[in-house]
């Protein structure tokens, strides 16, 4: 029976989700996705625009400029996809969109989020099942190391489905780039 799991798990699909409003997308999310790809050996990365992130106030830009931004910042890259699930799963909760793409059972989901989403994530909707159902991996942001690591969710979670990335990072924001 083992052997027959752990064949069953090479052959499935890993599959990179970076959700976010992407208000606006910009080079530090193409470098964690790139990253992702190439040190967890995933098939691809999907960028899952929401609407509206629900822990902000507004979003800046309408939702087809963000996707056509998207597009424009990945290029001509086959490994990054943008998509727009909410129409489809009829929710912008990411513990939504992970049942969904998991329905296909040979993809194995690992979620990819900055360092600072870490330090709020136990307030995201069923946090503790996203992380049963999917590989968590945090990138570190410049400045929010210390917060990050000792934050709620880090100390609770299982380390074999959280991994804390440290790079070269990129040092760059949404937010900062909306005050440009």
């Amino acid at each position: 029976m083992v052997k027959l799991e752990s064949k069953l798990a090479t052959r499935r699909n890993k599959i990179g989700i970076l959700g976010g409003s992407f208000d606006p997308a910009h080079k530090g999310h193409l470098t964690i996705s790139k990253e992702a790809i190439k040190r967890f050996k995933l098939k691809n990365v999907i960028w899952a625009i929401t609407k509206k992130n629900p822990f902000k106030k507004k979003t800046y830009t309408s939702l087809g400029n963000r996707i056509k931004y998207c597009k424009k910042i990945i290029g001509s890259s086959k490994l990054i996809k943008v998509k727009f699930y909410e129409d489809t799963i009829k929710s912008n909760k990411t513990f939504d969109l992970i049942k969904h793409i998991s329905k296909n059972k040979k993809n194995k989901i690992y979620f990819i989020m900055g360092a600072d989403n870490l330090i709020k994530f136990h307030k995201w909707y069923k946090w503790k099942l996203i992380s049963q159902k999917c590989k968590i991996i945090v990138f570190d942001r410049h400045g929010y190391k210390k917060k990050s690591l000792n934050s709620t969710t880090y100390k609770r979670l299982n380390k074999e489905n959280l991994k804390f990335i440290e790079f070269e990072k990129v040092n760059i924001s949404s937010s900062q780039l909306r005050k440009i």
